[in-house]
């Protein structure tokens, strides 16, 4: 009975772990919605972004500028992003993936893309220094 389980056990092993689906729109939108943030690309420090009601983001690669934009779903399961002032211009869409440890959002552009992963999560608003500081 002993050898039997173990052989179950090493064929189940053995096997491909099924694809997980993408999030969609709502399931994104009621992880994310009054929270902030933080990713991070191969262990640094990529850039955070702040959910509001609504579809609205702010976003902030590490160290710079914040963004306002908003959030669509164009496909189910495709989250695509559109920044005011943004450069390059245009969205940008990403596969979100909830894990154990946090999202983990993969790049779907045209070109490949960072696999971003979440390290922290807040509900404090995104911290926006920089030119409209105050105005």
């Amino acid at each position: 009975m002993t050898r039997y389980l173990i052989a179950v056990v090493l064929f189940a092993l053995s096997q491909p772990v099924a694809a997980q689906s993408p999030m969609s729109g709502a399931e994104f939108d009621a992880y994310t919605r009054g929270r902030t943030l933080t990713y991070l690309e191969s262990g640094v420090p990529y850039g955070a972004e702040q959910y509001l009601d609504g579809r609205r983001v702010i976003w902030a690669f590490d160290g710079n500028e914040c963004l306002k934009g908003r959030w669509r779903e164009p496909e189910q399961g495709l989250i695509c992003f559109d920044y005011e002032k943004a450069v390059p211009s245009g969205p940008q869409c990403w596969n979100f993936f909830e894990t154990a440890n946090g999202l983990r959002a993969e790049f779907a552009g045209e070109s490949d893309g960072p696999d971003l992963y979440e390290t922290r999560r807040s509900n404090a608003p995104l911290f926006c220094p920089g030119p409209e500081v105050g105005s």
